[in-house]
């Protein structure tokens, strides 16, 4: 039976496992601004090379748990996001954007239980990403967990905008530390990524549901901002809405994917 579109990011379902709930709640009082601000200290040091293929490989081994959709391998659910942007006959960018958005996932290898960047512990790793430094609001998921946030009891930090000044743009925001602003930072690093600017945008904000869904932080906007919306919008049907159980061998696909992300991307390692 084919899930409706109504079905996908149901957090009140009856069968979504406790272990989304807890993960929601332990990212709600620990993703702090001086939780995110370490975080990049430690995990931005772009000195561990790895290639693309071997980073695809290494997510064969890692279930997201704030997935309420999906309980397979991670992996399964890039190619099947790349598979769809290639029916649809979408550029060749936009396919390996499908294919490696979730790529930053590969923290796991070097986290820790203790960062929450561990296959066990995986609240500073995966998850929908929120603003910190200003009010959390109540298009987060489960936002009965906002008062958790030390710093909503910090006026630096609890206030409508915050640290923040108006009509920002979003890309002086600090998100809440993930796997999305960790491929951002490092692709935006790889001296040969030559992904087009809508993709990269795909790839750091395609998290961040209370911005494009919920409709959060519109004092904070700029002009700018409503282009990356609709790019990133565009994206997500193929992210949201195409998880299934077919399940991918990566070597059926790798002659098809692996030109197209030497195209962009180059042939070397990239430093993770």
């Amino acid at each position: 039976m084919e899930t409706t579109k109504k079905e996908f990011r149901n957090y009140d379902k009856l069968d979504v496992d406790a272990a989304v709930r807890l993960h929601y709640k332990k990212m709600r009082e620990r993703q702090t601004f001086d939780y995110v601000r370490q975080m990049k200290k430690k995990y931005l040091t772009y000195d561990k090379p790895m290639n693309l293929w071997d980073a695809m490989e290494k997510l064969d081994a890692l279930i997201d748990v704030s997935d309420p959709d999906l309980d397979l391998p991670n992996v399964q659910h890039l190619v099947q996001s790349a598979e769809a942007i290639r029916k649809d006959n979408r550029p060749d960018w936009m396919q390996l954007v499908g294919l490696i958005h979730d790529l930053g996932k590969v923290m796991y290898l070097w986290g820790c239980d203790e960062d929450g960047t561990s296959q066990a512990e995986q609240w500073g790793l995966v998850g929908d990403v929120f603003v910190v430094g200003c009010a959390l609001p109540d298009t987060c998921v489960y936002p009965e967990f906002n008062a958790l946030n030390k710093d909503m009891q910090d006026p630096r930090y609890n206030t409508h905008l915050g640290i923040y000044k108006p009509g920002c743009g979003i890309d002086n925001l600090t998100l809440a530390w993930g796997h999305d602003e960790y491929l951002y930072q490092v692709l935006s690093n790889h001296k040969g990524n030559s992904i087009p600017q809508a993709g990269m945008v795909m790839i750091r904000y395609h998290s961040f549901y209370p911005w494009h869904s919920g409709g959060s932080y519109t004092e904070l906007l700029d002009e700018n901002d409503r282009k990356y919306k609709e790019w990133v919008k565009d994206f997500n049907q193929y992210d949201l809405y195409t998880k299934s159980n077919t399940i991918y061998d990566l070597e059926d696909i790798k002659d098809y994917y692996l030109p197209i992300a030497e195209k962009y991307l180059g042939k070397g390692p990239v430093y993770w």
